[in-house]
């Protein structure tokens, strides 16, 4: 059976407790977990640094028997230094996680090149994978742009997240994966969205933070996106829909696994 994940952004306001909680209410077997803000203004409770919080997280984790698939979002910026992320990796090695979400969001690629491998080199110190995941509206824009930044860091444990809302505006197709080698590629992110992307960048930021779709809800090529990997690979919902804000937690959560559940079956996925 391939592993199933609740990711953060599908509830964009739950804390990690309410996360876990909805996650494990919805029968997800893992979660991904926001530990530091992607950007200084996202807004998130702060973990590094609360230790009752991040007892708290642990303890819950424990209670629920959820497993953590990822920590997020790290993003790498000309302003980035690599040794002041070391506790958030300390935390995720805490909580038995496996990747940690990396996007690259500096223009020169050099410098990206050398901090992410720094970063990888850091994150391998906890048995954390980095995962980098590229963005139409971030300095990593297609998968193209991502497989040369993994290729050139030379990193054992570096390799590819890849979102099916960004492959689709990125101008990519799902035939790409099956070219990849399995151990680059390591997860996906799944959602749904309307077959014709958003106008402008602003539009893409607002659809991908706010007004994806539950898998089988949209136009995308979800079908040829899993076909074209590996059944083992893990799958994150990341599938944040404004318009079922006013949904518990629980059930928005619900709701996202029954969709990814039903999608999985009808390819003959078990689930």
């Amino acid at each position: 059976m391939r592993n199933l994940s609740l990711a953060h952004l599908t509830l964009m306001t739950a804390d990690a407790l309410a996360l876990i909680d909805a996650a494990a209410a919805a029968r997800f077997s893992h979660v991904g977990l926001r530990t530091v803000p992607p950007t200084p203004d996202a807004p998130m409770r702060p973990v590094i640094g609360d230790k009752p919080y991040q007892r708290d997280i642990r303890a819950r984790l424990a209670d629920t028997g959820l497993t953590v698939l990822d920590i997020e979002a790290f993003w790498l910026t000309p302003e980035t230094h690599v040794a002041d992320i070391a506790p958030a990796f300390a935390f995720g090695a805490e909580l038995g996680a496996t990747y940690v979400v990396v996007v690259g969001n500096d223009p020169e690629r050099a410098r990206l090149v050398e901090r992410f491998a720094h970063l990888s080199e850091l994150a391998r110190q906890h048995a954390l994978k980095t995962s980098l995941e590229f963005i139409p509206y971030s300095a990593v824009r297609c998968l193209d742009e991502a497989v040369d930044i993994v290729r050139a860091a030379a990193q054992p444990n570096a390799g590819l997240l890849v979102d099916a809302l960004h492959l689709s505006r990125s101008g990519g197709v799902p035939a790409q994966l099956a070219q990849l080698p399995r151990e680059m590629l390591h997860y996906l992110h799944l959602c749904d969205a309307p077959a014709v992307p958003p106008a402008d960048v602003a539009g893409m930021k607002r659809e991908a933070r706010g007004e994806r779709c539950y898998p089988g809800e949209g136009g995308l090529p979800l079908a040829a996106f899993l076909g074209a990997v590996a059944a083992d690979v893990p799958v994150g919902i990341e599938a944040p829909d404004s318009r079922r804000a006013a949904l518990p937690f629980a059930e928005q959560a619900r709701q996202a696994r029954t969709a990814a559940r039903d999608l999985l079956a009808s390819l003959g996925d078990p689930q």
